[in-house]
């Protein structure tokens, strides 16, 4: 009888396969475009929000009324002449498109405008103000900006205000441009007070790019505010809420959604392009948002 091992003597292990060197190169490019498609598609993969908002001294006229509200496009395009924008805006069947400024922050960008405001003016009455970064361009580029959109079927509210009636009920639409602005402009306050006197106790709705100036606007006596600036906090984290505010400073105020300020409501939109905080295309955990915002009235 063949005896291959002795009694007694300990067994060898089988040796084990190292894995080969392209098997492991291969799972790490595996996981690292996974992470960057992922990455991609939060920084572009743009989502429809849906925010019932219920502000005081809504006419019951209003109850139902549905506004598109886009912010801070900063340029960029969903599709050949932002026809994937265009064809979202639609779907919602909005009675108001609001843009809250910041839709572009390159004067190249200029070119972009024509398309997006006549789809835009096709599908419902749609108004603009203005944002820091076309002021940033000069007053000659916002001029033209302004001209343009007119001319598309835009409405540029250059701390102005207009009426909307709705089965027979009144509200106020107003908007101030950004102060980055004229130096001498029309304060969100003395437009209030305009307001005030020529049309007393209507509800008043004010677009306005900066978020954080909602206290401000609120202390003025506006019923309603809507606004951008403020990209979501570019990071968003669970409870917490926006991580970095576009001045930089963490855990900024009032990025994303509805706020309160005694009598007063904001909607800020996370906006739908990207800001250069901490550098041009970041975002986690807050894609790009095309907000529809449905007023209810109290009861």
């Amino acid at each position: 009888m063949m005896v291959t091992e002795r009694e007694g003597a300990p067994r060898r292990r089988p040796r084990r396969k190292q894995p080969h060197p392209l098997r492991w190169l291969a799972g790490l490019l595996v996981v690292a475009l996974g992470g960057w498609t992922w990455f991609q598609w939060q920084c572009w993969g743009l989502q429809v929000s849906h925010t019932d908002a219920a502000p005081a001294r809504l006419p019951q006229e209003f109850d139902g009324y549905k506004i598109v509200h886009l912010s801070d496009l900063h340029g960029h395009e969903y599709g050949q002449g932002n026809e994937e924008l265009l064809r979202l805006v639609r779907e919602q069947e909005p009675d108001l498109i609001v843009i809250t400024g910041d839709v572009i922050d390159q004067e190249s960008q200029l070119d972009m405008i024509p398309a997006l405001a006549k789809g835009l003016a096709a599908i419902a009455p749609a108004y603009y103000v203005t944002g820091n970064h076309e002021w940033s361009l000069g007053t000659a580029k916002v001029k033209e900006l302004k001209s343009v959109l007119s001319q598309c079927g835009v409405t540029p509210l250059s701390n102005q205000y207009e009426l909307l009636e709705r089965d027979g009920a009144q509200i106020v639409l107003a908007g101030i441009d950004d102060p980055n602005g004229y130096a001498d402009q029309t304060t969100p306050e003395e437009l209030h007070a305009r307001i005030e006197r020529n049309a007393p106790g209507l509800f008043t709705l004010l677009l306005a790019h900066r978020n954080d100036r909602f206290g401000q606007y609120a202390n003025a006596g506006y019923d309603f505010v809507m606004s951008g600036h403020g990209h979501g906090g570019i990071v968003r984290l669970p409870i917490l809420g926006g991580l970095v505010g576009t001045d930089r400073r963490l855990f900024p105020s009032w990025t994303s959604g509805i706020y309160t300020v005694g009598d007063s409501t904001l909607f800020v939109s996370r906006g739908l392009g990207n800001n250069t905080v901490p550098f041009k295309g970041f975002r986690i955990f807050n894609r790009p948002e095309l907000a529809v915002i449905t007023l209810k009235a109290e009861a």
